[in-house]
């Protein structure tokens, strides 16, 4: 009867330790299913960049490649990222399912023991009555190592087991990963070839522009030394019929320039008989850059002006507390202080002269508000009536 208990008993935890057994490696197998990932970084992988049309712009070109260029070292660099996760994630649910296993079999041969120890004490409790008992307790402890040698030799078969598999994954994600960068080297590289080719076809375009631009920069060359001003000045008598504009035409001079060298109006209307000065090729260049420097300053001077006017009404706005004026010159003595506020005054500035330990301050304004005196400072720094740069706001006593 014993020995029937023991042997069912023997039985039943060899077809249970079978199942768990079983049970196991179905998980494991469930785990090692790759991760949906690699799709991702091979679908990212075979993405095709169109290569755009060239514009006529040579910069907007040279930009487009640039962009280009980043775009593609972004897309490398992720698919390594991805890539790179991908094997952690792999290599952490193996060693996961690797020590998991590793623990159910332990806590199995653990569950088992207890049951055969108190077989065996039973069998040695019947051996104080009868010989054969003692028999039997040697049997079925010889068993039970048995069992025990076959559940670890089972552990050592699925350890090995999963180092394979283990291995065999990272060989197969090995392989993925050289192929992806494989695919990834050959559209760098085409797209390289098409930059190639872009910057080629730009640069003969760009030579083609440079050469009509030389080649229409000489022809107009070669037409204006038709048709240019005399190379020395030259006088004119006034004939019925002529007029500025016509004597312009005629010698190929600038219409200001002809009515500035002549010391007249452009919009003047010329009597016969009337002495004119026809202005050569240098003194026309000199005279177009003394229009141009008096322009110049007089758009400075109407943009400080309007900004003077702003900072006036801002000051009222705000109502400003305090007055300020704008020192323009520091005198030696009284004659020297008048002589600068004299120049001032002739430009239209309301100008005091103060006397300090120093010397003679000539001052302009006041104004009620700091903002209104800077705005004052840069207006008279840009006047060219005055022509002073040294200007500079002080609180008015």
């Amino acid at each position: 009867m014993n020995f029937s208990r023991q042997a069912l008993l023997g039985i039943g935890m060899i077809i249970g330790g079978s199942v768990m057994l079983y049970a196991m490696v179905q998980q494991i197998g469930t785990n090692d299913k790759p991760a949906t990932p690699a799709a991702i970084v091979e679908k990212s992988s075979t993405e095709q960049t169109t290569v755009e049309p060239l514009t006529t712009d040579i910069e907007t070109e040279k930009r487009i490649l640039a962009q280009k260029q980043k775009e593609r070292a972004a897309r490398v660099a992720e698919q390594e990222k991805r890539a790179q996760q991908f094997l952690a994630e792999q290599e952490s649910a193996e060693a996961k399912a690797l020590a998991k296993s590793r623990a159910e079999n332990q806590q199995y041969v653990a569950n088992a023991m207890p049951a055969k120890d108190e077989d065996t004490k039973v069998e040695n409790s019947s051996t104080v009555t009868t010989p054969t008992v003692q028999a039997r307790t040697d049997a079925t402890t010889n068993t039970t190592n048995d069992e025990k040698q076959k559940a670890q030799a089972a552990e050592k078969e699925e350890a090995k087991k999963a180092a394979q598999q283990a291995e065999a994954k990272k060989l197969a994600d090995n392989k993925k990963r050289a192929d992806a960068k494989e695919q990834a080297e050959a559209q760098a590289k085409k797209e390289a070839e098409a930059e190639a080719e872009a910057k080629k076809k730009a640069d003969a375009k760009k030579k083609a522009e440079a050469q009509a631009a030389a080649k229409q920069q000489k022809q107009a060359e070669e037409q204006a030394s038709k048709t240019a001003a005399p190379t020395a000045p030259t006088d004119y008598t006034v004939k019925r019929g002529d007029g500025l504009i016509k004597l312009a035409r005629q010698y190929n001079v600038p219409v200001e320039a002809l009515a500035q060298a002549n010391d007249i109006s452009s919009s003047t209307s010329l009597q016969v008989g009337q002495e004119l000065t026809i202005p050569s090729r240098k003194q026309v260049e000199r005279l177009e850059r003394e229009a141009a420097a008096a322009k110049k300053s007089a758009d400075a001077k109407r943009e400080a002006q309007q900004k003077l006017r702003e900072a006036r009404k801002e000051v009222r706005e705000t109502d400003a507390k305090g007055s300020f004026g704008v020192q323009v010159a520091l005198a030696s003595n009284q004659s020297s202080a008048d002589e600068v506020a004299k120049k001032f005054k002739a430009a239209g500035y309301q100008v005091k002269t103060s006397v300090t330990s120093r010397g003679v301050r000539v001052i302009v304004g006041p104004e009620r508000g700091k903002v209104a005196a800077l705005a004052l400072k840069d207006k008279i720094n840009t006047d060219s009536q005055v022509d002073t740069s040294g200007a500079w706001v002080l609180y008015w006593r």
